[in-house]
């Protein structure tokens, strides 16, 4: 089965205001996915693929009423579920580009179990993670990934759980690109969307989401300009791993315990930082463990930005259906009225 573009078929050539829908907007004021709507609408059109073929899959909450907001096919689905059902939508017609947009809570809690077997099938799906760190459709109580001490409406004296890593988890269950970005960088966010869209399997991209009524300002210090050079690792391919104003401080690995460095010093230079390549799965784990819980502290790692880990693996549909063929090839087409009148049966 030929899924690729012939190539004297020319594509509807469309542009950004034509994603845009009808429908009026209902996300607060301030809210971060309105940067992420409008990101995906400028990215979408130079990915090369017809407006019709194009499906956004959500679940339930606030990122899910996204589908509404995007002049394209798609679904607005069950909690937890917009993984399975997007799942579906690709086996079924393999051509789509499908999208899938979920929350931390929607993803991490119940659809936990959902997310975590469509990275490890690796179906050519893309999916949009906002994390808020918080639930905001339903008020404000604490999600999978809020953080320990967080106050919220459920956890008043705050929060004891241990939170979830979502890019830790994305890469315990074998997942084939795994990125982060933030909603107040667009120009960042445009950048892995468009890896991610053009990354052949599962696309797993964590968007760091600001929430303005129950979680505001989670996430600032990794943009603000006072805190961002000190806070914010970007991730560039082949390239030392540096922050800091200037990027006088680099990162590098003593053994495989990361340490930072700074590049002032007469005993240290570039040349002992750390090269990414998101090709390594060792490093990349090692990535995803960066934390700053003291953004004050020189010493604290900063937090990474950009394609932390991708690979090469055959996508779900097409092994699927490369096995239908093979079995169609060897037994015929099969005959659905034959196999009821068959003889497995059994008496109860």
């Amino acid at each position: 089965m030929n899924l690729e573009v012939q190539e004297n078929k020319e594509i509807d050539k469309f542009t950004s205001k034509d994603l845009v829908s009808d429908q009026e907007i209902r996300w607060c004021p301030g809210c971060g996915d309105y940067s992420i709507l409008k990101q995906v609408q400028t990215v979408i059109p130079a990915l090369g693929v017809e407006k019709k073929d194009i499906v956004f899959i959500s679940g339930i909450g606030c990122s899910s009423r996204f589908p509404y907001y995007m002049n394209t096919f798609g679904m607005h689905s069950i909690h937890g579920r917009a993984t399975a059902i997007a799942t579906g939508v690709k086996l079924s017609n393999p051509k789509l580009q499908v999208w899938i947009v979920t929350g931390d809570g929607d993803s991490l809690s119940i659809g936990g179990n959902h997310f975590i077997h469509l990275l490890r099938r690796n179906p050519n799906v893309n999916v949009l993670l906002f994390n808020n760190q918080i639930y905001g459709l339903t008020k404000g109580q604490y999600s999978p990934t809020s953080v320990e001490g967080q106050v919220t409406k459920s956890s008043p004296y705050g929060v004891v759980d241990h939170a979830f890593n979502p890019l830790a988890l994305s890469l315990g269950a074998d997942a084939t690109f795994v990125a982060r970005t933030l909603d107040r960088d667009p120009k960042h966010m445009q950048f892995v969307l468009t890896e991610g869209a053009n990354h052949v399997g599962t696309s797993m991209m964590e968007i760091y989401q600001n929430c303005p009524i129950f979680n505001d300002g989670a996430f600032f210090v990794y943009t603000d300009k006072e805190t961002k050079s000190q806070t914010a690792l970007f991730l560039e391919e082949g390239k030392p791993l540096t922050f800091g104003i200037n990027h006088n401080y680099g990162v590098k690995l003593n053994g495989l315990v990361p340490e930072i460095i700074d590049l002032n010093s007469s005993t240290k230079s570039i040349d002992d930082c750390w090269i990414h390549n998101s090709y390594d799965y060792t490093k990349a784990s090692i990535l995803t463990r960066f934390f700053d819980n003291n953004i004050d502290s020189e010493a604290q790692l900063p937090r990474p930005f950009g394609i932390f880990y991708r690979k090469d693996r055959p996508c779900y549909e097409d092994l699927v259906l490369n096995q239908i063929e093979e079995i169609k090839s060897e037994k015929g087409i099969g005959d659905l009225q034959s196999l009821l009148n068959g003889g497995q049966t059994w008496k109860i």
